[in-house]
């Protein structure tokens, strides 16, 4: 293996110093210069290749000095991610993005300055959790160029943690952006890396889950029913030693794989597959604190009851969805909202055209995405 891994363009070493100033740099550019118009998305064969590589990377260490880090800090930078993790998850990226960006920049500063071998592992396990943090949080802005760079020092933090399973969670949020973004295919591909790399129950439900929902999305109804039902049999043999980062992955958030997962397969080949069901399965089995994916679950859930002809119950759902939606700062949210308009287009009646002007208003004041 070479020193360092290519992300089209993007140079990060196999070194663990030098990756660090690599890091600050990308932060610098992110907080401070405005390059939206000049970072480029990396897809296809140069995305795929740079998760392979740092997924199965194995950094050397750079120098013996331990000033940058101490116990008491280690402790206070863990603390502060599950403050930004809770709030990001509550509120939406929008909000605390800048913050996860500039607290990832001095961890940055501080591995530079050294990481004593006695804390490396929870020095590096937090910077993986706020890099996996700042990555989501930026493509909840619609930075997408910038995530990219955020989730792949991250796989990289996980893998100088000692934690591979963690860096292939990292690599299923990559999956989702592709996916996002319409490029299916390099998601299932990352997410074909992931698969032979994941070895914890919980990481292999969620790779399942995942994979599952991408098939879903490229028309393929039996891989896809494959895929999603081992997750459910991994997912009834109980996830044991779940990670705190992997964690959110249970049944509330399978059953909304399941459930987009039958919005697309009815869209692409036209038999009918209730999502309205998982949906309401989603809603009822989220936890406190997922306020975000909550929303996305009402406004799903609005939307597939108007494709599936039950209208009044989908205004009902779709003004309690949008009264939620209006609280969170979040363009995966508002892109949701497109599916609810594109949903609610066939029915002209006062009701329905209330629920079109205020999912309007909402998706104008939070753009799907921004320049990337």
């Amino acid at each position: 293996m070479g020193n360092e891994v290519m992300l089209d363009g993007i140079q990060l070493p196999l070194l663990r110093e030098a990756a660090a100033q690599t890091l600050a740099g990308w932060t610098q550019m992110d907080l401070i210069v405005n390059r939206r118009d000049t970072l480029k998305l990396a897809l296809g064969a140069p995305l795929i290749l740079a998760a392979e590589r740092t997924l199965g990377g194995t950094a050397r260490t750079l120098g013996s000095s331990t000033k940058g880090f101490d116990t008491d800090t280690v402790t206070a930078l863990e603390e502060v991610t599950r403050f930004f993790a809770g709030a990001d998850a509550s509120r939406g990226g929008g909000l605390y993005r800048s913050a996860i960006v500039a607290q990832l920049a001095e961890v940055a500063r501080r591995i530079q300055d050294g990481v004593p071998p006695s804390l490396k592992t929870r020095v590096f396990a937090a910077t993986a959790d706020l890099a996996a943090l700042a990555g989501w949080a930026s493509h909840d802005c619609g930075r997408y160029a910038q995530a990219q760079r955020y989730w792949t020092y991250g796989v990289y933090a996980a893998t100088e943690a000692g934690q591979p399973d963690r860096g292939v969670e990292i690599v299923t949020r990559m999956s989702h952006q592709m996916i996002y973004l319409g490029h299916p295919k390099d998601a299932l591909g990352l997410l074909g890396i992931a698969a032979q790399k994941a070895t914890l129950p919980s990481t292999k439900a969620l790779v399942a889950s995942q994979t599952g929902r991408v098939h879903a999305a490229l028309g393929n109804r039996h891989e896809s029913e494959q895929h999603l039902t081992q997750a459910d049999q991994l997912l009834a043999d109980g996830l044991v030693h779940t990670p705190d980062w992997v964690a959110y992955f249970d049944p509330a958030e399978h059953a909304g794989a399941r459930a987009v997962s039958a919005r697309d397969l009815t869209a692409l080949d036209g038999r009918h597959d209730r999502a309205s069901t998982h949906f309401h399965d989603a809603l009822q089995l989220r936890r406190p604190g997922f306020d975000r994916v909550k929303v996305m679950d009402r406004i799903g859930l609005a939307a597939a009851l108007f494709e599936e002809g039950e209208v009044e119950q989908g205004v009902t759902a779709a003004h309690q969805a949008l009264a939620e939606a209006a609280r969170i700062d979040s363009a995966l949210v508002a892109s949701r909202l497109n599916t609810l308009l594109d949903a609610a287009r066939y029915y002209d009646s006062t009701a329905v055209k209330d629920v079109h002007s205020r999912a309007r208003e909402l998706t104008t004041a939070r753009p799907t995405s921004i320049a990337a």
